[in-house]
């Protein structure tokens, strides 16, 4: 195991990735929806895409991520990132009535907190559910004796293809011719 990143042995980490990197981008879209009026479209939905698969992939590599504080660093950046694309291409918040700015970032935080605290406790309940799944299967395979196999080494008999292959010769040959 790396310093700072997971190896794929917690089976928690790509759910923390996926439930990461699609709360970014559904986050950003509503939110963005509604204070302009309409969702984003065409490369700025490509362009959200990306940044919710790096968030996702970043939420699941990273092995801190676990923590609810590094997971919320994770997300309120992808929040920001979010923002910048979509003011970037002109998505602003002017064609609809907006609530004033303070509103709108505090139900940014509120949202991005939420978030950050249901991934962690959703990955440690994850965590306990397969060590309770792998400890009951562990007791359920448990090997199952069999008798030792014999194995003869000598028979009096031939072997069935010995048979066959003595059975398809022929025996007959040449005439003989009697002044040889």
């Amino acid at each position: 195991m790396t310093r700072g990143h997971s190896t794929g042995r917690n089976p928690a980490a790509r759910l923390r990735g996926t439930a990461a990197g699609l709360l970014t981008a559904a986050l950003a879209v509503a939110a963005h929806s509604i204070g302009s009026g309409a969702p984003p479209t065409g490369a700025v939905v490509a362009q959200l895409a990306v940044l919710a698969a790096t968030v996702g992939a970043l939420a699941a590599t990273i092995a801190r991520a676990a923590d609810a504080r590094v997971l919320l660093g994770l997300l309120a950046a992808g929040q920001l990132c979010g923002h910048l694309i979509l003011s970037a291409v002109g998505h602003h918040h002017a064609a609809a009535p907006v609530p004033p700015a303070v509103v709108m970032l505090a139900a940014h935080s509120v949202a991005v907190g939420a978030g950050a605290l249901l991934i962690a406790a959703s990955e440690r309940l994850c965590r306990a559910v397969s060590r309770a799944v792998r400890a009951a299967a562990r007791i359920v395979a448990a090997p199952v004796a069999f008798a030792p196999v014999l194995v003869v080494g000598q028979s009096d008999q031939p072997l069935r293809s010995a048979l066959l292959l003595a059975a398809s010769m022929s025996h007959r040959g040449p005439p003989v011719s009697r002044y040889s």
